[in-house]
């Protein structure tokens, strides 16, 4: 691997505010915010919106739709009739 055309690949925290988690990973991505985290060390931080901890599916606060309504709607609409043959 020449080490001219890659880009740095460093840990970094993402931090999703709105459900007050952050998780130290490593990334090509950089930022110049700072945080101190739990081993005594700053890492650069990215924070984003929308996390597995916020999003309505992975915390089941997900709505489910009626497809069920909607499956029998299209068989209705689209049923063959016995007199069409």
């Amino acid at each position: 691997m020449r080490s001219t055309i890659h880009p740095d690949y460093r840990p970094v925290v993402f931090r999703d505010r709105s459900a007050d988690v952050a998780i130290l990973t490593r990334s090509t991505r950089t930022s110049e915010q700072t945080v101190l985290w739990e081993d005594g060390r700053e890492y650069p931080v990215i924070d984003v919106e929308v996390s597995s901890a916020s999003h309505p599916f992975y915390t089941g606060r997900a709505t489910v739709l009626d497809t069920a309504g909607r499956v029998e709607r299209f068989r209705r609409r689209y049923a063959r009739t016995e007199d069409l043959r």
